[in-house]
């Protein structure tokens, strides 16, 4: 048995990166930011606060969800799996590892000035439902 799962809840860093595929299938990329408090052990002496930075893929329905309503500053609370990749560039092996996400949730509303559009009030779950062909793990 074995369990590949990343439950994340932070700050969007930057607008996603929209981008489609086949027919009509979209693609969004996008960073997020988790912090860990800074604090004072018991000796006095100071940690500062840490940010991770993770890089999330939204596809199909989450990848509109993305388009439509993600913004730089966005809270979001996401639910997905993790995934390496690996390439070669100049005859030097790159890898990244992404979060595909699964679900994604709107915490918080921000009007969007720009594009007149206003996030859902209460907190939105989207996810991403099997689609054919899609290799299902039981």
């Amino acid at each position: 048995m074995s369990v590949n799962k990343v439950i994340l809840l932070g700050n969007v860093g930057k607008d996603p990166e929209v981008r489609y595929i086949d027919k009509d299938v979209p693609v969004a990329r996008f960073t997020l930011a988790t912090s860990e408090r800074g604090y004072t052990t018991q000796n006095g002496v100071q940690v500062p606060e840490r940010t991770e930075w993770h890089n999330i893929v939204a596809w199909r329905g989450l990848g509109k969800l993305a388009e439509n309503y993600i913004r730089k500053g966005s809270q979001l609370y996401i639910e997905g799996h993790l995934q390496t990749r690996s390439w070669e560039k100049d005859g030097v092996a790159r890898y990244t590892t992404e979060i595909i996400a699964d679900v994604i949730q709107l915490l918080d509303r921000r009007e969007k000035a720009a594009d007149n559009v206003v996030a859902p009030a209460a907190p939105t779950t989207v996810a991403n439902e099997p689609q054919p062909g899609d290799d299902l793990p039981f």
